[in-house]
């Protein structure tokens, strides 16, 4: 379904729910494009306000503020998944916002994400739903074990997640995850993690970037390469299901799709590849960061675009291959030897503090041939 509104000028105002790095890089890229930002988050030092044009900080949950900060943008949109849906309703009266809440609604809780996925015949891992300790123990009978047991809202980068193994207290797990409504999972024999990066525009339009490969190091994202070796039915199959998630929501703006790979071995020649998906994420993504430099539109121009009901980019990959290697904690301390390496291309955050397991920046290679 086409937007009505239309197409903003440059001079426009974009609002951004959210001041992380994602935010950051978003204002960056519509500065880029004669664009403003405004950016509204809770915290006082996030990263994105040292690039927007200006900032509110307010709770999401604050209606007289985001009030005022629909008064002064032109379309909103946001950084992370976890914005409260109600916060983008709220708004969603009073401008533009994009992607629309039923995106974050569909990806803020698990259950409701696995039921959507299931309903557009889209093969998803196994899954039990799990509200209390005696729940879980019938979940565990049904798929057996090893599992993984999530809450169904607020978990990213193995936040909110437990694995059940041979032994493992069923109670001591639940309580683990505070006694939240959960969800119990089948442990699915992957051989590669994946991702499908796209924008939709207001028109329908649909560009998928290539398909990337992911390695994960407790449980965050460490490297990306670009394009995934996977088979082109593979491929093909990646992206269909992620054309389907981004029509069935009339979704505008740039989402990620993550995706397991499992091989079945066939009677003759190679293992058939088959996919699952695991999680939607309603924005731009951190698999997605080696477009900056390796694509001729970057992910975070091709949201602003969408958003703004202008043409989308071209997703065109430079060189045969490219990575990207987030720099988490106290890595972002190797920031001038990576400087100093010809071709390296490195985007810092803005944090100040170097916590474990914090996403500080980010270094992208672009390789004319192949890696050796």
């Amino acid at each position: 379904m086409a937007s009505s509104a239309p197409p903003l000028k440059p001079g426009s105002t974009i609002g951004i729910l959210g001041g992380g790095q994602l935010g950051r890089m978003l204002a960056m890229a519509a500065a880029r494009l004669g664009l403003k930002t405004h950016v509204y988050s809770p915290h006082a030092d996030s990263p994105a306000f040292d690039v927007a044009a200006d900032r509110t900080v307010g709770a999401f949950a604050d209606a007289e503020a985001l009030a005022g900060f629909a008064g002064k943008v032109d379309v909103v949109t946001y950084e992370f998944e976890n914005v409260p849906a109600r916060s983008a309703a709220v708004l969603a009266e009073l401008c533009p916002v994009r992607p629309g809440p039923a995106a974050l609604a569909a990806s803020q809780d698990r259950l409701a994400e696995k039921e959507f996925l299931v309903s557009l015949g889209i093969e998803t891992a196994a899954y039990v739903p799990v509200e209390d300790a005696g729940a879980l123990a019938r979940a565990v009978a049904k798929l057996g074990r090893p599992a993984i047991l999530k809450t169904r809202r607020f978990g990213y980068d193995g936040k909110g997640q437990i694995t059940i193994r041979e032994g493992s207290d069923l109670a001591a797990c639940f309580r683990s995850l505070g006694g939240a409504p959960s969800i119990l999972e089948s442990m699915v024999p992957f051989v590669k993690e994946i991702s499908v990066i796209a924008g939709r525009g207001v028109d329908g339009s649909f560009a998928a970037y290539d398909v990337t490969e992911n390695v994960h190091v407790n449980h965050i994202l460490s490297t990306s390469r670009a394009p995934a070796a996977i088979d082109q039915a593979c491929t093909e199959a990646a992206v269909g299901v992620t054309r389907r998630i981004a029509d069935a929501l009339d979704y505008v703006g740039v989402l990620g799709v993550e995706i397991f790979v499992t091989e079945e071995a066939g009677s003759a020649g190679p293992p058939t590849q088959k996919i699952k998906v695991n999680e939607i994420a309603p924005r731009v993504h951190n698999s997605g960061h080696w477009t900056l430099d390796g694509a001729i539109c970057s992910q975070f121009e091709q949201h602003v675009r969408a958003i703004a009901g202008w043409p989308l980019g071209s997703t065109e990959r430079h060189g045969v291959m490219v990575t990207m290697r987030n720099l988490i904690g106290d890595e972002v301390k190797s920031f001038a030897e990576i400087l100093a390496e010809p071709g390296a291309c490195v985007h810092l955050y803005g944090k100040v503090e170097a916590r474990p397991g914090r996403k500080m920046g980010h270094v992208t290679r672009i390789f004319h041939e192949r890696e050796p």
